[in-house]
């Protein structure tokens, strides 16, 4: 279900018309980052609305790693290496979109200083393997 206020609702219904998205599947759209970390980042945008990864539970961990997976393939269809990426999702209330998104950074070692404490795995962020292993211990 959409949310109308929500701009990623917007984007992921094809509704702006600005954002190019590189892929689109049943589940979820890609496409770069408006504020990038690194000269690849990317979103992976989930069509129906989840404020976070909060909002998910271990039934979800199957579409996590679909988002993972696309975030990878776009990657190394731009000749882009995925072994110097970061994947992984902000938790709230440090979030600036409250709608479920996995950020893929690449490359990573060349991220801002600042870029990396925002993105540095922590309480508000979590790599997509730490999010899979939180939403295991979900119901």
């Amino acid at each position: 279900m959409a949310d109308d206020n929500c701009v990623f609702c917007r984007i992921s219904e094809g509704l702006d018309s600005s954002t190019v998205l590189e892929v689109e599947n049943d589940e979820f759209v890609i496409f770069q980052d408006i504020k990038p970390a690194s000269q690849h980042h990317y979103l992976a945008v989930t069509k129906k609305h989840y404020a976070s990864l909060k909002d998910l539970n271990k039934s979800h961990d199957s579409l996590v790693s679909r988002m993972e997976i696309a975030l990878k393939d776009l990657l190394a269809s731009k000749g882009v290496s995925v072994d110097d990426a970061l994947f992984g999702f902000h938790l709230p209330p440090f979030i600036t979109v409250k709608h479920l998104h996995m950020h893929a950074i690449s490359p990573r070692t060349q991220m801002t200083f600042l870029s990396k404490l925002i993105f540095r795995p922590s309480v508000w962020f979590k790599p997509v393997d730490e999010a899979r292993f939180y939403l295991s211990q979900k119901e």
